[in-house]
């Protein structure tokens, strides 16, 4: 199947992590995500129904492998000092929104300017924008994942 990217805008709150996991909440409740068991590819005995917590889905081993292709394939946000790790989310630094756009206050105009920054796979990327007056209104995730 390959890796799919996926992109997601939620208000702002100071605490990324938070907003990363109620994210990853939203988008399970929504079903908004590939559930590999489900495949209509697969023949009829063998698919299984969404599972009924993000638990039950991780605990899948097909999932383990393939993933869901969204954002729920991240689990965190890591601090800026961190290396980047599969499976989490980094949030971009001042120098990288200064080389990309300009600024360091990034706007939801900058995003297409930032959106190379999350190029390896299982791995996401989040941004704070603002509005034209500097005050943070959202945080944009992004990144690729999937097999």
């Amino acid at each position: 199947m390959g890796a799919s990217y996926w992109d997601y805008y939620v208000p702002y709150q100071e605490d990324l992590g938070a907003a990363l996991e109620e994210l990853r909440h939203r988008e399970f409740r929504a079903g908004d995500y590939f559930w590999v068991r489900g495949d209509d590819r697969l023949p009829e005995e063998e698919r299984r129904p969404r599972p009924s917590t993000l638990d039950e889905l991780w605990a899948d081993e097909w999932t383990q492998h393939s993933g869901t292709h969204s954002i729920l394939d991240v689990f965190h946000v890591q601090r800026e000092d961190e290396e980047p790790e599969a499976c989490a989310v980094q949030q971009v630094t001042a120098e990288e929104a200064r080389r990309a756009t300009g600024s360091e206050r990034l706007t939801r105009e900058h995003v297409p300017a930032v959106q190379d920054l999350a190029r390896e796979r299982w791995y996401g990327r989040c941004a704070v924008l603002h509005d034209n007056h500097g005050t943070p209104q959202e945080i944009y995730f992004w990144g690729w994942s999937g097999d």
